[in-house]
């Protein structure tokens, strides 16, 4: 079997699907790697070490013409170049542009969707590219603040005077904001966490930093663990007593996500409006689907009317691209061999993380969550979608994970 890597071509992108020290791993599975020449340069990756490694360098037109199975980051560059049988295994998205899977279904392209890993499992963790991926952002989103913030985040005594730490707040306790909380601990910040998720205390408070409880709602733990919709008079309490607690804060770092929806607005005018001047707000969820801060644009930086920074970040992780394409690779490599049997892809539904991950096959969109996008009116079996939480609720002030629910695991540091 052949797999190839392609050059991401989407704007900002430096990740690469694959690095050099994979390629001898894939081999003794029966897989030959083609890499499209330039395609680790973002993540300085030359040619030469893929081909030390045992990978042809070979053009794009080479890849879309010989190759089996294509590995990306995001989606491939050019979706008319792909043919019947071929398969594409990335972050692709699926439940936020279902038409794109559906228009590879009609290609006869398997689509293999790295975002609909059934992240319970113990035996996917390997192959687990969100928690990876969202590490390197949780990390980055906090020496984006710090380089936004004014003054010092630890505390410091000089003979110039003494400089007091910044008070830091992460608004989601996935493991982005786990890893943000770490990181801005590491800095020497005051560092405090929020989620709606009452179990989350446990893991804000082992790194150090205080759980923030409002005391304005009781628990909003439903069914399973999962956050349950709040009444609407419960959203206005909690949010006035959340803008209290932001009001107070140097730097908001906001985490909360849903994929293929509208991400919660966490941080209103009215915060925004009490904070001090030199305040600084990194939103992690921003999109074009929006964002958990008000005025908050993906890719741009801005400053409010009182001296707010606003950062709309924008895929963090191809901003730190050696480490995240190191951690990609490993999972994307993980994925690929679990697939592959007698070096060929077996494509097995059955299967509890195929379930979760093709999302075409054989013509056809075959995952369930994909499918029934595309069909709205079609009545819904009632059961949780594969890779989707049971009951998020985007329109709430509820902080999940910014990798799309509520109940995953912490960073290891």
């Amino acid at each position: 079997m052949k797999a190839a890597v392609l050059k991401e071509t989407s704007p900002g992108e430096r990740r690469v699907a694959l690095v050099p020290d994979a390629v001898s791993r894939l081999r003794p599975a029966g897989i030959d790697m083609l890499v499209e020449s330039g395609a680790g340069d973002g993540a300085w990756l030359s040619d030469a070490a893929y081909a030390d490694a045992g990978a042809s360098i070979v053009s794009a037109a080479e890849i879309y013409r010989t190759a089996d199975v294509i590995l990306t980051v995001t989606r491939p560059p050019s979706v008319s170049e792909l043919r019947a049988g071929q398969a594409v295994i990335g972050m692709l998205a699926p439940l936020a542009d279902p038409e794109f899977a559906a228009a590879l279904a009609a290609r006869g392209v398997t689509v293999i969707s790295l975002d609909g890993l059934p992240r319970t499992l113990s035996r996917a963790q390997p192959m687990d590219a969100l928690t990876s991926q969202s590490n390197v952002a949780g990390y980055k989103a906090v020496l984006v603040a710090a380089g936004e913030f004014g003054r010092f985040f630890p505390l410091l005594i000089t003979a110039a005077g003494t400089a007091r730490p910044a008070k830091v707040l992460v608004l989601g306790t996935g493991v982005a904001g786990l890893q943000a909380i770490a990181t801005a601990r590491r800095l020497g910040a005051v560092v405090s966490g929020y989620d709606i998720r009452p179990t989350s205390k446990d893991e804000v408070t082992s790194l150090g930093a205080t759980f923030v409880e409002l005391t304005s709602v009781g628990s909003a733990a439903g069914e399973g663990g999962y956050a349950r919709e709040l009444t609407a008079e419960e959203r206005q309490a909690q949010q006035e007593e959340l803008t209290g607690h932001i009001a107070r804060q140097d730097v908001v770092i906001t985490t909360a996500q849903v994929p293929g929806r509208k991400p919660p607005l966490l941080v209103t005018e009215d915060a925004i409006k009490a904070m001090a001047p030199g305040s600084v707000i990194v939103d992690m969820a921003a999109s074009a689907l929006g964002g958990n801060v008000t005025g908050s644009v993906p890719g741009e930086t801005s400053v409010t009317g009182n001296g707010v920074t606003i950062v709309g970040a924008e895929n963090l992780a191809a901003t730190v691209p050696t480490a995240a394409s190191a951690a990609y690779s490993r999972n994307i490599s993980a994925m690929l061999l679990h697939l592959t049997r007698d070096g060929a892809l077996a494509i097995d539904t059955s299967d509890e993380i195929q379930a979760g991950v093709v999302i075409a096959h054989d013509g056809r969109v075959v995952h369930e969550g994909v499918a029934s996008l595309l069909q709205p009116a079609q009545p819904q079996s009632g059961q949780p979608q594969s890779g989707q939480p049971q009951s998020a609720q985007p329109q709430s002030a509820q902080p999940e994970s910014a990798e799309g629910g509520p109940g995953v695991d912490g960073p290891s540091n």
